[in-house]
Parts: C-alpha cells; structure tokens; sequence
C-alpha cells in the first residue's frame, strides 16, 4: 500500500487573509508530497510494514525490524505526513466548534482565552522548526507541548488533537521571521475552537 496525499477539503485561497494561496498551494503540493514520496521509498523493502497503519510504526517506531536509516526516515517522513495530515483537517474557512472538546479544554485549561495564549507561547517559543500540540496522554488527558522536526505525538503514545505547524515553510511567504503573527492569524482558521 502506497501512501498518497489526502485530499484539500478547500481551495489554495480559502484561508485568506490569515494563510495565503501560494503558501498552502507549496506547503500541500510540494512539503507534504515530499514526506509522503520518501515514507513510501523507505518502506519499499518492508512489504509487511506498508499494510500497518502509520500510527502504529510510530508508536511501535523502536521495535521496527528495519535498518536505522529507514527507521529515521519513517519517523520522519511518516511523521511529516501524519502531521499535515491532521493540520489540513483542523483549519477551514468556516468555524465548526467541537464543543466537547471546549468543554475539557475550558476544565483543562482554566479557559479557550488561556488555553490559547498558552498553545500560541509553545509555539511561538519553541526553538527551530517543529510543531505545538494538544494531545490526549496515555492517561487520556489532554496535555500541551511542542515538538522539533515532523516528530509526531503517536511516537510518545499520545493522540494528536491540534497540531500548529512552525516550520518556516508554512508562514514565510507572508509572515517571514514573524512566527507570533503567523500564530495568532492561524486561531482565525482552527475549526474546532
């Protein structure tokens, strides 16, 4: 089975203003094919890993019968797609609130107002490229912290739930070195809150 890119629920410019066509036309087309085509060459020789869901390498990344070459590149690509994966279906033109999800995320955090500000310092503050997330732990809390790289949530046994992309490649066209705009412009296009 070969991995392929999901489709775009919206068109290149429907999160205008806040995230630019050009900057989601290269960041879906180009980024996430890229991840998605170098998880596919490295599990090539692996015919009994390509029937397994990607979650489940992640989780189970250490115990892989792999080279150590291809584990990286399954983390890291398998990564990258799982994460964009998730990014494209938590932003939209139109809000759709989960509100149960509000409900734990207001008994979690206090507040949606403090949650976000809280969400946006992880990744405004995280160092490099990589990604801020809202998680459900193994204890199935929620839980808020950032990630570097495409490292992906299922890699410490945590389902993803938000996931804020803070590689330079998402923003620069529109933002350049202003990750805290990006930030803030992106609350305008998460669904779920």
């Amino acid at each position: 089975m070969k991995y392929e890119l999901p489709p775009l629920l919206y068109a290149y410019d429907a999160l205008e203003p806040h995230i630019d066509a050009k900057t989601m036309e290269i960041h879906y087309t180009k980024h996430h094919q890229a991840y998605i085509d170098k998880l596919n060459t490295a599990l090539e020789k692996y015919s009994e890993l390509q029937e397994r869901p990607l979650e489940d390498l992640l989780k189970n990344l250490s115990n892989l019968k792999v080279d150590e070459k291809d584990r990286t590149a399954i983390k890291n690509h398998g990564g990258g797609h799982l994460n964009h994966s998730l990014f494209w279906q938590i932003m939209g033109p139109r809000k759709e609130p989960d509100e149960e999800l509000i409900k734990e995320v207001e008994a979690e955090f206090g507040s949606i107002d403090n949650f976000k500000k809280l969400f946006s310092e992880a990744a405004a503050n995280h160092f490099g490229s990589g990604w801020a997330w809202l998680v459900r732990n193994e204890d199935n809390k929620l839980q808020l912290y950032s990630l570097p790289n495409q490292d992906s949530p299922y890699s410490k046994n945590h389902t993803p739930i938000i996931g804020l992309d803070v590689w330079e490649h998402a923003y620069y066209l529109n933002y350049q070195n202003r990750r805290p705009e990006y930030i803030e412009a992106w609350w305008n296009v998460l669904k779920l809150i």
